[in-house]
């Protein structure tokens, strides 16, 4: 059965809002709501043996997301650029917690990151303002070149 042309732009927006809005509640929490605040969880990402760029990494793909998701700027590739920290928390939550969301395990990241690979395949989605560039290979097609 083919994709619905008429609501998938708009399925791939809710998705992206949705994707913004979390990563902004997130850094609300990291920085506001979190008891030890931001400064407990550097600290203890750093304690946990995860280099400065690391932890400087996850921030910039919380905050990109956060700025740059809701209003469809360059929505696929910030989508990608996302992916490896997600796929890291998911990886620091299931060694030390399990898979389910009732022991504080794995089970989100997963789905988050699974909704980040949604969304870069879909593209940036109706009222997008800086559309995607495309992928580089996919979806064209090269033709060899003749033999002489």
């Amino acid at each position: 059965m083919p994709i619905d042309q008429r609501t998938a732009p708009y399925a791939a927006l809710l998705l992206r809002v949705t994707l913004g809005v979390y990563a902004i509640l997130h850094l609300y929490w990291k920085f506001y709501v979190r008891p030890d605040g931001f400064d407990g969880w550097w600290n203890g990402l750093a304690m946990a043996g995860y280099p400065s760029w690391v932890i400087l990494y996850v921030l910039s793909g919380e905050f990109l997301g956060a700025l740059l998701l809701i209003p469809g700027i360059y929505t696929r590739w910030v989508a990608l650029y996302a992916m490896p920290l997600i796929v890291g928390a998911a990886q620091f939550w299931m060694v030390r917690k399990g898979f389910f969301f009732t022991a504080a395990g794995a089970e989100l990241p997963v789905l988050w990151a699974v909704a980040l690979i949604v969304q870069a395949g879909l593209g940036d989605g109706a009222y997008a303002l800086v559309p995607s560039p495309a992928f580089p290979f996919i979806g064209s097609r090269r033709r060899a070149m003749p033999a002489e």
